[in-house]
Order: structure tokens, then C-alpha cells, then sequence
């Protein structure tokens, strides 16, 4: 229910790309329909072409070309075509691509290898052919009413509708492969109004490092720039997590989890939103009590109706906990005997809990805005740095709290004045009472600084003239710390109302930024199982094979499969022997040595007599099943064939799981 209502990545992803997507078609509006006068352009060969710069954020670039194509086709020309690096190896197949997404399926790639019958039922893959085709569909849509006319061209011309040709992944394509390509399109700029739109993940220079300048030249390009994958992730985190309506509470090692995935291995923000869904499908299946968590009137009703085993997982809450002990004692045992007493007070906890993320989130950004123009960061750059810190210990205990109240307490007139005009437009979206009391507040203290008059004292610095005579060091450090107790004891009236403000904001932030675990019944709303979310989304391959192949027991469920530690079930795949048995021998793998010990293992399997002759022969069906498994193994990545031994294979890991 709630994955359909808050968290819909499209959407979001969408309403972050709007401002770039919308000046892509305009720029596409501009050049390509306007294609039949060339005073834009320099000569009449070049090509209109927008370098749009995405990022390393490889996984969202998808969406958003997905998202561009849909916004080309509704709003600006039905002829928009997007090809793939992996499906374009030759010029042959990119113009097939190109020409089998206009004009349908039914394009002939090799004409000498078809009969007649089928060249006349195929067109033939040549620009030419789509020239023939564009005439003809542009003919057609001058047919049409004009209301349909206009809402297809934008343009009283539907002849000057343009290609879009859209590059996905730019420096994936072969450089011959686009040269040809712009090449051949350069010679029909007058018949076809092309326009070529490069999805860059590095920077605008790939276009040079990638074609000459004899072909750079027949591009007139424009740069565009997307948001950074940072700013992404900040709207997500501000339009989600920082949202008191959001269900879901995340605590700070889960944040932790979620932002390191992010950072360090591939800035996605749409697999950061698919956290984001694991982490509330996890809360939910593991919390049964999650269901208190919903909106403020859907968790009251809840609670009224909760069971008797509810009541129970309630009771048993660390937080619940800690509030009864700070109960009075008939209190406690009421809490601990009447059910029906634990959902009254469960209600009014649930309120108090909804009262406090009102009151949190504007504070928490109010506080951001004062602390993230301070020079190095004190507080951290992102608000989701502050809000790690607050919901993880009492912020005003640590040093860096200190340090920031210190500058803020230095701050001139006019930047202490902008800062609180922010703060005051922060508060001013909060709903609650107490905010709304804060809000006249701060608006009170803004009017006061703004009427507060110069002090002809200036700074409040006490001038004296120094006496120029001889006198020892203990005298003279004397001198200077009467001096500077001089100095804060006077101070002007400015400094005075300068301290009144900075107390105030300190205030708000010990009353409304405490962290959530003294809240009762955190725990029904905030998901904090950072392990598992880790080994969901963290995965490391290589050490799920190596648990996989040293204990197959914990995948097939088989009993037999059970060993003590450092034995080798007979009854294991054959992989399993293979790479246990690999384990024990050094860098170089004789493979005889290697059989020998596979067929010593599976003759077990068969119940053989170990001091027989018989045992460890080998048949061809075991020779054959050896070798698969080291070609299992050679696949997988622990062995590679070597060239100082022809019957050796080099080992590639060390250690086991």
C-alpha cells in the first residue's frame, strides 16, 4: 500500500530530470524544426546535436532516456529513434536499427542475399530509403485536421519534423561505426532534418577523443547537464526519509548502509529507492507490530483493536520498557496487568510519537540551513549527515555542536539576518503549534535585528594606548587578560541580541532534536537491521560461491551433506570435492594428483575397500566428470591453465569460507 504511494523511483527521477528534459526538446524544437531556414547554422551539413551529460549513475540513465523518448514522441515529433552500442557493431546494423524503428520491421540489411520476391516485399537498409519514406508520411500528415496537424508538429510546417536520433551510452559505440554514421547523415541534412542527441557518462571531451575533427566539425553541438548523482540523492532523501509522513524511520546504520552502497559502489539513486523498498518490506514481514506505524489515524485505530498477543509484543518493547519504569508504581502495574489500559496509553504515546517527527524535521532543517554555510562543515555538509548524528546520540554533547554555536555567534548582521529569514520560511510549512510559537519567535528577534542601530562602540574592543615601557613577560600576560576580560564583559547591544538568538536556536535544538530511541514505541516504526539489509544488497560473490561449494549443505538441505570440519562428503557434487580437494594444495595443481585424490573420494561414495586394487581406478565416466569440474572451476575463477607445466593448472584464491 504504501509502496505505491511514496516510493515510486519514476516518478521522482521524472520530477528531478524535468528541467534538462524540458530544454531538450526545446533545443530540439528550435534547431530541428527549424531546419528549413539555416540561419542557425553554420553550413548546411551540420547537424543539430545535444551532448547531454548524465553522469556516472549508469543504472538511472536508463529511466531517463525512457522518460526522454516519451517527452520527444508527446511534445515535439513522433520520429525518435534510440539504439544501443551492443546492437550497432557495424554502420550496417546501426542504420538497420535506425530505419526499423521509424518505418517498422520488414528493413534488409544484405540485399544480394535475398531473392527478388523479398526485395520487393523488404526496403532496402540506405538513407536514401528512409528519405522516399519521410516524404511519404510527411505528405500524409498534411492530410489530416489541423487541430491533429498542430498537435503533431508544434508548427505550421508538418514537413520540418525532425529525426531524433538518441545515442545511448556514447563512448560504447566504435568510433569507425560513428563516423560513417554522421558521416552519411551529413549528406542528406537537406532532405532529412537529423538531430543527434549523446548520452555522455564522462565529460564533453569523449566527442573529440572519440571522432576527428573532420567529422566533429559536421556536428553543431550543445552541452546540457544534468543534476549530479549527489543532488539526486539528496531530493530522494529530503522528499522521503525527511518527511514525517513517510511511514518508514530508518535508523542511523541502516542510513549508513544505504548511503555507503551508494557512494562506493554505483551512485545509483534507483537502486538507492529499491533500498529503500527492501528496507519497508523487511520492517513490515519482521515487525508485527508494524502496522502502528501508518498514518496517525489509521495507527490509532489500530491500536484500539490490538490482540492480546500484540499487547503482549508491546509490553516487551526496550522502549515500552523504559517508560514503565519511570512510571509510578500502581501505574507499572496496571501497564503490566490491564490490556485495555496498555492500548490507551498506547494511543497516547502513538501521538506524542507523531508529534515529535512534526517538530523534528523542521528543526533538523532549520539547523542545516544555519550550520552548512559555516566554513569547513562542522555539522556536515549534508542534512543527512546531521541526521545521522541526531538520531544516534544527543547532538549537543559532541564537539562539533560546540564549534558550530561559536561561529554562529561571530556571525555579522546581515548574515545572521539571512539565515533566520530561512529558518522562519522553514517554519512556516510546519503545522504544529509549538512551531508556530517558534516561528513568531524568530520573526520577533528578525524585526529586533533589523531596527537594532549601529553601536558607535563598534565591535565593543575597549581602545588604549600601550605604554611603552620595560616590564617583564608574567606583566605583560597580565596585561592582556585584563584587557580581553575587559572585552566580553562589554558588549554592544547587537552581541547582546546575537547571543538571545543563538541561546534560542540552542534551546530548540535540546527540546525537538533528541534522538528517536527515548521515544516509546520507536521501535514499530523505525527499521534497524543494517546486517541484513547489508547481506541483501552488499553482496560479495565470491564469498557466497566459497560458502556455497565448502558448505553445499546450508543450499541443498541434503543431511547427508553434513561433515565435520576439514572432511569431504562422498556424497557431494562433484564441484564441492573438486574445490575442497584444490584447497589443500599449494600455487601449481598437479591435475593427475588433482584425479587421483576426486577418484579416491567418489570410490568411498561407492562403498569400495579402500586397500583393494580396485580402489582408486578411475573409469571414463569419473575422467569425464573431473574434467567438467575443473572447467567449472577454470569458469568460476580459482584455476587458470599455466604454460610452465602442461599437466599443472595455477591456483587463482587463497583462503577458504
Amino acid at each position: 500500500m504504501f509502496l505505491d504511494k511514496y516510493i515510486f523511483s519514476q516518478v521522482i527521477q521524472d520530477q528531478l530530470n524535468k528541467k534538462i528534459l524540458d530544454s531538450l526538446a526545446e533545443f530540439i524544437k528550435k534547431h530541428g524544426l527549424g531546419c528549413s531556414s539555416d540561419v542557425w547554422r553554420q553550413r548546411a551539413s551540420e547537424i543539430p546535436t545535444a551532448a547531454l551529460m548524465l553522469g556516472v549513475n549508469v543504472p538511472d540513465h536508463a529511466m531517463t532516456f525512457r522518460s526522454l523518448c516519451n517527452l520527444l514522441q508527446d511534445s515535439v515529433t513522433p520520429f525518435v529513434v534510440s539504439v544501443h552500442a551492443k546492437e550497432c557493431a557495424a554502420v550496417k546494423l546501426l542504420i538497420q536499427k535506425v530505419l526499423e524503428q521509424l518505418m517498422g520491421s520488414g528493413v534488409s540489411v544484405d540485399e544480394e542475399k535475398e531473392d527478388d520476391t523479398a526485395l520487393l516485399q523488404k526496403t532496402p537498409c540506405t538513407i536514401s530509403a528512409l528519405c522516399q519514406w519521410y516524404k511519404t508520411v510527411t505528405k500524409k500528415c498534411t492530410q489530416v485536421s489541423p487541430e491533429r496537424k498542430e498537435n503533431l508538429t508544434n508548427n505550421d510546417l508538418p514537413q520540418s519534423l525532425p529525426v531524433v536520433v538518441i545515442f545511448k551510452y556514447f563512448e560504447a559505440f566504435n568510433s569507425q561505426v560513428l563516423q560513417d554514421f554522421i558521416l552519411i547523415c551529413s549528406r542528406y541534412t537537406q532532405e532529412l532534418p537529423f538531430v543527434f542527441i549523446f548520452g555522455i557518462a564522462t565529460s564533453p571531451s569523449a566527442i573529440q577523443h572519440r571522432l576527428p575533427h573532420s567529422v566533429s566539425s559536421l556536428l553543431c553541438i550543445e552541452v546540457f547537464h544534468s543534476l549530479s548523482c549527489t543532488q539526486h540523492l539528496a531530493s530522494v532523501f529530503d522528499k522521503l526519509i525527511l518527511n514525517s509522513q513517510f511511514p518508514l524511520k530508518l535508523s542511523s546504520r541502516v542510513i549508513q548502509v544505504l548511503v555507503g552502497i551508494f557512494l562506493y559502489h554505483d551512485f545509483s539513486v534507483q537502486n538507492f529507492v529499491k533500498g529503500l523498498q527492501f528496507s519497508m518490506l523487511e520492517h513490515f514481514n519482521s515487525q508485527p507490530l508494524s502496522v502502528l506505524c501508518c498514518q496517525k489515524q489509521e495507527a490509532l485505530l489500530s491500536a484500539k483493536t490490538l490482540s492480546k498477543q500484540n499487547v503482549e509484543r508491546i509490553r516487551h518493547l526496550p522502549s515500552f520498557m523504559r517508560y514503565v519504569e519511570t512510571q509510578e508504581p500502581q501505574e507499572q502495574v496496571r501497564l503490566l496487568t490491564n490490556d485495555e489500559h496498555v492500548k490507551e496509553v498506547c494511543q497516547k504515546l502513538l501521538k506524542n510519537l507523531h508529534k515529535y517527527h512534526k517538530n523534528y524535521y523542521p528543526v533538523l532543517q532549520c539547523l542545516h540551513s544555519l550550520t552548512s554555510s559555516l566554513p569547513k562543515f562542522p555539522l556536515g555538509k549534508h542534512i543527512r549527515e546531521l541526521h545521522v548524528s541526531c538520531i544516534e546520540k544527543n547532538l549537543w554533547e559532541t564537539e562539533e555542536y560546540d564549534s558550530a554555536l561559536q561561529l554562529l555567534r561571530i556571525l555579522a548582521k546581515d548574515e545572521l539576518v539571512a539565515a533566520l529569514r530561512k529558518c522562519a520560511e522553514i517554519l512556516k510549512s510546519a503545522n504544529t503549534k509549538r512551531m508556530q510559537n517558534a516561528l513568531q519567535q524568530l520573526e520577533d528577534f528578525i524585526g529586533r535585528l533589523e531596527t537594532l542601530e549601529e553601536d558607535s562602540s563598534g565591535n565593543g574592543v575597549v581602545s588604549a594606548k600601550m605604554e611603552y615601557q620595560r616590564t617583564d613577560l608574567f606583566q605583560l600576560q597580565k596585561t592582556l587578560l585584563e584587557k580581553e576580560s575587559r572585552r566580553t564583559k562589554r558588549m554592544n547591544s547587537f552581541e547582546v541580541l546575537r547571543s538571545q538568538v543563538i541561546d534560542f536556536i540552542d534551546s530548540l535544538v535540546r527540546e525537538y532534536l533528541t534522538p528517536a530511541e527515548f521515544q516509546p514505541l520507536n521501535e514499530v516504526c523505525y527499521y534497524s537491521s543494517s546486517g541484513v539489509l547489508r547481506q541483501r544488497l552488499n553482496v560479495t560473490p565470491r564469498t557466497s560461491i566459497q560458502a556455497a561449494l565448502s558448505h553445499p549443505f546450508y543450499y541443498l538441505k541434503n543431511a547427508s551433506l553434513k561433515t565435520d570440519a576439514g572432511t569431504i562428503s562422498s556424497a557431494a557434487p562433484d564441484l564441492c570435492i573438486v574445490y575442497k580437494l584444490h584447497l589443500e594444495c599449494g600455487r601449481l595443481i598437479n591435475l593427475y594428483d588433482w584425479l587421483e585424490a576426486y577418484v579416491t573420494v567418489m570410490s568411498a561414495a561407492e562403498d569400495q575397500d579402500t586397500d583393494s586394487e580396485e580402489c582408486g581406478q578411475y573409469d571414463s565416466l569419473k575422467h569425464a566428470r573431473f574434467i567438467q569440474a575443473v572447467s567449472e572451476m577454470e569458469f568460476l575463477g580459482f584455476v587458470k591453465s599455466t604454460k610452465q607445466k602442461t599437466d599443472h593448472v595455477a591456483r587463482l584464491t587463497w583462503g577458504g569460507c
